[in-house]
């Protein structure tokens, strides 16, 4: 709810916020948040769904003078194990926004073939080590089904490769090996893709967008569509190199170190 109340601050007086959010656990619990602040139906109300159905609330809202999407995970989500977004701690290998939809993440490594997962790796993650991994995950002996698990299991194929498990690039196979997964589990580069088709149509004439991205994959997306956009003459203006967190931000908050902001305005 943080970038939530940081634009309801600047709504006031007569504008209204409608937050959009999959998840079933924590929207319920931003929602009192922002009530216990103070703010109200009148000025935000929230609704449990994924923004790539937008086109389906046009009818009853019309279209939005601004549009913000943070594409990342919120640390209420990373810090629950049993969310299975983290390997601090052990827990179940599950990596769904919406628990209660679609399969798990132990699911699907049960269900693709070593090539499948080596191209999963590559396109989802760009990991490096994508065929050593898929690999070990096609061989091991046993189910992959929780996160301390396969956290083990690719800091043994990059020590394999010479790597001491202590060194920084072990940590970030690791989280890269769970982001391909997780980016997998919930078809987030289909849903984004959905979300950036429908958004010249969403937006009113000189209406704003921004998008947090926090890897390349969902970058490179949302730069294509904002250039493409602007080319056709859908966009009158967009951004032309990301913004990024600054050296203050990223200490004050290192989970912000990854995260590019690109925006467009409609025409």
């Amino acid at each position: 709810g943080g970038h939530a109340r940081a634009v309801l601050a600047r709504l006031a007086p007569g504008g209204h916020l409608l937050g959009l959010d999959v998840d079933p656990l924590e929207l319920p619990r931003t929602e009192a948040r922002l009530r216990a602040e103070g703010f109200g139906p009148d000025v935000f109300s929230a609704r449990r769904m994924n923004f790539a159905g937008l086109p389906g609330l046009l009818p009853e809202t019309g279209a939005f003078d601004v549009i913000l999407a943070d594409l990342g995970l919120s640390s209420m989500q990373i810090d629950n194990p049993a969310r299975g977004f983290t390997f601090k701690a052990d827990g179940p290998l599950d990596l769904r926004m919406n628990p209660n939809r679609g399969a798990p993440a132990s699911a699907l490594l049960a269900k693709r073939s070593e090539a499948e997962l080596a191209d999963l790796l590559l396109e989802n993650a760009d990991e490096p080590f994508a065929g050593p991994i898929a690999a070990a995950l096609a061989a091991s002996a046993e189910p992959v089904t929780r996160t301390r698990q396969l956290a083990a299991l690719v800091a043994s194929v990059l020590a394999e490769a010479g790597w001491d498990r202590r060194d920084p690039e072990v940590r970030a196979s690791q989280q890269r090996t769970f982001q391909a997964l997780r980016i997998a589990v919930n078809d987030e580069f289909g849903v984004l893709d959905a979300f950036l088709a429908c958004l010249p149509r969403a937006l009113r004439p000189g209406g704003r967008v921004a998008i947090l991205t926090f890897h390349s994959g969902e970058d490179r997306r949302v730069k294509k569509a904002f250039q493409e956009g602007h080319r056709l003459g859908l966009y009158a203006a967009v951004a032309d190199a990301p913004q990024r967190p600054s050296p203050a931000e990223r200490r004050d908050n290192p989970r912000s170190a990854p995260a590019k902001l690109r925006w467009a305005v409609l025409r």
